[in-house]
């Protein structure tokens, strides 16, 4: 790949923040045994050839909505996806450390990732109804694609705790980045190159390894507000994201819609007040939108928003995320839902 500079050389200050970073539970409570063909070191050495069974698969295997594939369906999972790029193991295509030494594979990935493709469908709308009605205090989301805010939600309801593909900057000195030139230097198989230090630059998705945003913090404030909390289509295995489900008061009413009982909501028996709707995720949202009686409203909005987006941006063509069987995150939120002041 070529590298590219942005049109704009310009250093741009960076403000100090709070570093937390994204990381993975799931080596604690899974331990995974040596690999007996893992003789060779490598860059990164034979534990990190172990993660086999990472993490970000076991989340990715759960986001299979309405049917479609797992992560680990012969031919046409998450898995298979990922052979053609010869990553060491799945969890390099989003580890920082492997980016910085060949960004080449998640470009690659990234190409079928970025957002414009495909549409919101019947779940995001009936949270972009949760605010219509006022009721949503804050969506925090793992999700990667923008979904959220094309259907309406305002930026100051949402916190994208994985980031999205809106900005861009340097991975080594966060030198921010033009987004849509590095979307083009990507789209045509070309390395987008931070102006102030030459390091790469990418999409502000993190990364394992890499700090959370500044606006994940809002938590520490909306979390002991909450009324409700409902969890959508998450296998709580990414901290510090999985540990926000348990920073409600004790006497809030938590409710899992899930394909799995994950988390806390594996325990028996359940803490008074937790809920669990488990199965298809759009199938269990459609029957509680029915039973708030809220149906008719969210297929209206639907059509509305969806045919105002047609118009004004002819994306036509746009599939609806349901029809979607690769994208790394589907669904994975957690809805303060309470007072809306």
């Amino acid at each position: 790949m070529n590298r590219s500079r942005p049109s704009r050389d310009k250093k741009v200050s960076q403000a100090s923040v709070t570093r937390i970073t994204r990381s993975s539970s799931s080596q604690a409570r899974h331990p995974i045994p040596a690999d007996p063909q893992d003789s060779g070191q490598g860059p990164y050495g034979k534990q990190r050839r172990k993660q086999t069974d990472s993490a970000l698969a076991q989340d990715l295997s759960l986001m299979s909505v309405s049917g479609q594939d797992t992560a680990r369906t012969p031919g046409t999972g998450l898995y298979a996806n990922l052979e053609k790029y010869n990553i060491p193991y799945p969890e390099a295509i989003f580890n920082i450390d492997y980016f910085s030494n060949d960004p080449q594979p998640f470009f690659s990935l990234a190409k079928s990732l970025y957002p414009g493709s495909h549409r919101p469908n019947y779940i995001h709308y009936f949270i972009r109804m949760l605010h219509h009605k006022g009721l949503l205090l804050r969506l925090y989301t793992q999700n990667i694609d923008g979904l959220e805010k094309l259907c309406g939600i305002p930026d100051d309801k949402l916190v994208e705790a994985h980031g999205s593909f809106a900005t861009a900057s340097c991975h080594l000195c966060y030198t921010p980045y033009p987004a849509e030139e590095a979307k083009v230097a990507i789209m045509n198989d070309n390395i987008p190159t931070c102006s102030f230090c030459a390091a790469t630059v990418k999409p502000d998705v993190v990364f394992f390894g890499e700090d959370l945003p500044q606006k994940y913090f809002l938590h520490t404030e909306d979390f002991p507000k909450a009324d409700l909390l409902i969890i959508m289509g998450t296998s709580l295995k990414i901290e510090p994201f999985a540990s926000l489900v348990n920073t409600v008061r004790s006497n809030v009413p938590r409710l899992l819609l899930n394909r799995h009982a994950v988390g806390p909501f594996e325990r028996v028996p359940l803490r008074r007040g937790d809920h669990m709707e488990l199965g298809d995720l759009a199938d269990s949202v459609r029957r509680f939108a029915e039973v708030l009686g809220w149906s008719g409203e969210i297929e209206e909005l639907m059509r509305t928003r969806e045919k105002l987006v047609s118009s004004t941006s002819g994306h036509k063509g746009c599939r609806q995320t349901l029809e979607i069987s690769c994208c790394c995150y589907i669904f994975k939120y957690f809805l303060c839902t309470g007072s809306s002041q």
